[in-house]
């Protein structure tokens, strides 16, 4: 069933980067009861919008330990990516790391890596309209985030909020670890992000 896209007040505190005004995001999850997670967007001079979200299949990881497949980790983190098809946007050193030109990642990074087929339906389209990459913010824990090949195709290995596939996944233990999203708010989150803003995912009490 897809949850309506819609406005609701604050819920949390989200940390700023910078004096400057940002848009903000924070992420409350619930392992126990997974249609109650939520995500909120805060944007200067806006409401704030409120939408529902998925999690990792087994549930979540305690914030400060390092990533596990299929759970979602908890803590504090930095968009050092964002990725659809019409925006790429990427920390130099990020690109430096890579081994390919800034115009051949723009070109061809988000493209290849949405044509992967990680759940073998033989559609690809797995991060639907949009990839925000989330790197951790005063982890002592290094996560295994990298560049490599995935059954043969260039992609970017790491822990993100990013579209689905089929949006009946939104709201339930359903992705790999990563945060899930609906189209209308991968939508949203595309206009307003930018590097460096952080993104506070949590545990809904």
């Amino acid at each position: 069933m897809r949850l309506p896209f819609t406005f609701l007040p604050f819920l949390g505190v989200a940390l700023l980067a910078g004096a400057e005004p940002r848009s903000r995001i924070t992420v409350e999850l619930d392992d126990k009861e997974p249609s109650r997670s939520r995500a909120t967007l805060t944007v200067p001079g806006s409401e704030p919008i409120t939408f529902a979200v998925g999690l990792g299949r087994k549930g979540l990881t305690e914030k400060g330990r390092a990533f596990q497949a299929e759970r979602s980790l908890l803590g504090d983190f930095r968009i050092n990516a964002i990725l659809s098809k019409d925006r790429f946007e990427m920390d130099e050193e990020l690109i430096s790391k890579s081994g390919r030109s800034k115009a051949w990642l723009r070109e061809n990074l988000f493209r290849s890596m949405n044509s992967i087929d990680f759940d073998g339906d033989g559609r690809g389209g797995e991060y639907g309209a949009g990839f925000l990459s989330l790197e951790p913010v005063g982890s002592e824990t290094e996560q295994p985030f990298a560049f490599g090949e995935y059954r043969g195709t260039f992609r970017w290995y790491s822990y993100a909020i990013h579209g689905a596939q089929d949006e009946a996944r939104i709201g339930r233990r359903s992705t790999g670890g990563c945060i899930n999203v609906g189209v209308n708010a991968m939508q949203a989150l595309l206009r307003s992000a930018k590097l460096g803003d952080v993104v506070e995912v949590g545990q809904r009490r």
